[in-house]
């Protein structure tokens, strides 16, 4: 298995050090949606799906006015998962799997361009972003025009085997694995995969940036704000934070752990310096 680190919607929040840590207060900051793309025997897979081509084109159908004020992303086409996809030579229809962390819309985005995809995500965030009556912090993360295609869900429970001490994990095809970090959403998950004799842990926005998983912790202050404002629930999410860093701390050189928004996760696995 072959894996490919991309790039699939470029944001640029204002705040500067208060998000990067680096640098001026004035400048705008830089985010990523980093996305997997595995190519396997029998097909693509991705591992969530970031912004998506009609997100890009028709931006006020699926993001949220605040978001787009908060975040400021870049809308690139380009960097939407189907045309790097086809960038590197093979169509939409190659994709036979995503897997999610979760639904939040710059994770979902993309699911429209792969319509016959099998989508795979825990029970609990499918349950808790298709249901009737969101509000608040809901509404606005899963906005339910994404998904208006009918994608080919395939949730999956929290039971399962146990994974470098982490419990209910289940493989959702071979060499690829959902492990349960709920906090962030309701049903928030890693993605592992399996590279021969190591392994790369997707922790989606289990946390924000790089030092988080650092012993000792640390993160910049905006950061720190946006992720209590987007928590469904917080002393998960921060146990998982913990166990996270346990995890770099003991087997960080069998582990490779990277989240989705951090460039600096996303440089270094494409050997960018910087």
């Amino acid at each position: 298995m072959k894996a490919h680190h991309l790039n699939c919607g470029t944001m640029r929040p204002f705040g500067g050090k208060l998000v990067t840590g680096r640098g001026s207060y004035l400048e705008a900051a830089e985010l990523v949606c980093h996305v997997l793309l595995l190519e396997t025997d029998d097909g693509l897979v991705l591992v969530d799906s970031g912004l998506g081509v009609d997100d890009v084109r028709r931006p006020d159908e699926t993001l949220a006015r605040w978001w787009r004020w908060m975040s400021r992303p870049v809308l690139d086409e380009s960097e939407t998962a189907v045309r790097q996809v086809e960038a590197l030579g093979f169509a939409a229809s190659d994709v036979t799997d995503v897997v999610l962390t979760h639904l939040d819309l710059d994770h979902g985005g993309g699911l429209r361009d792969f319509p016959a995809a099998r989508v795979h995500l825990s029970a609990e965030e499918l349950a808790a972003a298709t249901r009737p009556g969101k509000s608040g912090n809901d509404k606005v993360r899963y906005p339910d025009n994404q998904w208006r295609h009918g994608p080919r869900w395939v949730p999956h429970e929290a039971t399962g085997e146990t994974w470098f001490g982490f419990e209910g994990v289940r493989e959702v095809r071979p060499d690829v694995l959902l492990v349960p970090l709920f906090g962030h959403t309701h049903g928030h998950t890693g993605v592992a995969v399996r590279l021969g004799d190591r392994w790369l842990l997707h922790a989606g926005d289990s946390y924000f940036s790089h030092g988080e998983v650092e012993t000792p912790p640390h993160c910049p202050p905006g950061l720190t704000f946006l992720q209590k404002r987007m928590e469904a629930a917080r002393e998960p999410r921060l146990a998982n934070q913990a166990r996270l860093r346990e995890l770099v701390r003991e087997h960080g050189g069998v582990v490779d752990v990277f989240n989705a928004h951090d460039p600096v996760h996303l440089r270094h696995h494409r050997g960018v310096t910087a």
